[in-house]
């Protein structure tokens, strides 16, 4: 970062993701490019980019409030395991190349765009079929350890996750997204707080703007038709799937 331009250009980002993210979208893809075109090198900003969300969590319990009423138990039961999966995915961004899956990931994000307008369909399926119940642990451990590496993109995924196993309603399942997101997102930023040099000047003015647009994000998510934040969300990420496969880097 070179000065105070640099700082209000990640504040005004932040405010723009925090809205994106926590109403169903993408943080990452409007958070990291942001970083990156403040001068911070791929790997400082994915570790700037993951510590700055924590500030996400917060503004979406306050305003999905609604939402997660009588939620308690099921959060007591599946946040530690979020938390650990963040943990790992942490570990891993600390000791292994950043790129190590980046041809992976695209097609990670690109399917859980299409699980997402196949939600409705996919819903009735599980609950005739019978599903395992195995696939909501399963998945959700994958997905974290991939939000604590990377991230960009695991919110849609997840999403996608609970529609179909857990919460069938669009906002309460974003609100119980978000308050997942944020645990693994507190772990790893904890954990690179610790043992990886973050940028703090950086994380700063962005922590500020995700606060900012976090509250805005899940109003949105309550007002806006289902079917028509589903098919947003699920073009924002086959853009950043698409852009993935491009430029691993974004």
């Amino acid at each position: 970062m070179t000065g105070i331009g640099d700082a209000a250009l990640l504040a005004a980002a932040g405010v723009l993701a925090g809205l994106v993210g926590t109403a169903g979208g993408i943080t990452s893809l409007i958070s990291y490019p942001a970083l990156l075109a403040a001068g911070l090198p791929a790997l400082a900003a994915n570790v700037a980019n993951i510590v700055a969300l924590v500030a996400c969590w917060p503004g979406s319990a306050l305003a999905s409030r609604p939402e997660l009423r009588g939620t308690g138990p099921w959060l007591r039961r599946w946040v530690p395991l979020s938390a650990l999966g963040g943990a790992a995915g942490s570990a891993l961004l600390l000791s292994t190349p950043p790129g190590v899956f980046a041809r992976v990931v695209p097609f990670l994000v690109a399917a859980g765009s299409v699980a997402l307008l196949a939600q409705p369909w996919l819903a009735v399926r599980h609950g005739r079929s019978g599903s395992p119940e195995a696939v909501l642990p399963l998945g959700l451990i994958a997905l974290s350890v991939y939000n604590g590496y990377f991230g960009a993109g695991s919110g849609v995924m997840i999403l996608a996750l609970l529609l179909v196993t857990a919460e069938p309603r669009l906002p309460a399942a974003n609100a119980l997204k978000n308050m997942l997101l944020g645990a693994g997102a507190l772990v790893s930023a904890a954990g690179f707080a610790l043992f990886g040099p973050v940028d703090w000047a950086a994380v700063a003015p962005l922590a500020a703007g995700l606060f900012a647009g976090s509250t805005l994000g899940p109003r949105v998510t309550r007002r806006l038709p289902a079917a028509l934040l589903r098919w947003v969300v699920a073009l924002i990420g086959l853009v950043l799937a698409a852009r993935l496969w491009v430029a691993p880097e974004m």
